[in-house]
């Protein structure tokens, strides 16, 4: 796999992020109790929980925009929350909305990461119109936002991520506000990307597909984001009977289908 070296203090086989004892109130409720959890390098994992989960919090707790009441968290080797900056281009996310700019054009926002973070312009382009090509964009350089598909849209987005070259993606609800077919495309597409470059991966998600697809491993969350099951998914991908057995596990261990369903 092409994956870059990481730095920070990191060392090779540790894990990219890892919590330990995390816990997070807010206005007196707790959020986040007693979590810990690793994800390994080049390894994705899907977070997966109902609403009111903790698991918005517990990405925001990695991402380091939210500070944590106790336990200790590292992400790529860094404390999130107290050396932010040093994780800037380490860290990608890709949001439910796409947050494209409007007035800017496909190869526009895909560069912009990389502008942002110094790169030179040439090179910004150049590396933009690459991930516009990985994420099956090519062609589509010129476009404006409203001139495209929510589901091409949200590709953009992913381009946009993946050309800063991270050693982490985030994924918060990605693929939830696109229908089922386009969902499932995108799902495998991403997916084909970011192992073909190594990429570490943490997928947040409501919805069970999104695990049993993508994940290497999911990890389900009940209330006060305690961990209620954990399990490999690899074989899942590629066995219809054991997929089934474990999407039976996951709707249990969430206490039905429902909010966690395909929709």
């Amino acid at each position: 796999m092409n994956m870059r070296p990481t730095d920070l203090g990191s060392v090779v086989g540790a894990p990219v992020i890892s919590l330990r004892g995390v816990r997070k109130d807010f206005s007196g409720h707790r959020v986040v109790d007693d979590l810990s959890f690793d994800v390994a390098r080049g390894e994705i994992v899907t977070l997966l929980g109902r609403t009111g989960a903790g698991k918005t919090t517990v990405l925001n707790i990695i991402m380091g925009t939210t500070g944590i009441d106790a336990g200790a968290v590292r992400v790529a080797g860094a404390d999130p929350f107290k050396e932010f900056k040093s994780l800037k281009g380490r860290l990608s996310v890709a949001f439910q909305n796409d947050r494209l700019l409007p007035w800017r054009t496909t190869v526009e926002n895909a560069e912009l990461g990389l502008l942002i973070l110094g790169e030179d312009r040439k090179r910004a382009r150049a590396k933009a119109i690459e991930w516009l090509a990985n994420v099956n964009l090519a062609g589509a350089e010129d476009k404006y936002p409203h001139q495209l598909s929510g589901g091409m849209r949200q590709r953009v987005s992913l381009a946009r991520a993946l050309a800063v070259d991270p050693e982490l993606i985030l994924l918060d609800e990605s693929f939830s506000q696109l229908d089922h077919v386009t969902s499932r495309t995108l799902r495998r597409d991403f997916c084909k990307v970011a192992r073909e470059f190594g990429k570490t991966c943490l997928i947040v998600t409501h919805r069970i597909d999104d695990a049993l697809e993508m994940a290497d491993r999911v990890i389900v969350l009940g209330p006060g984001a305690r961990i209620m099951l954990e399990m490999p998914l690899a074989e899942a991908r590629i066995d219809q009977q054991t997929r089934d057995q474990c999407r039976a596990q996951i709707e249990t261990a969430l206490g039905g289908k429902d909010e966690a369903d395909e929709s």
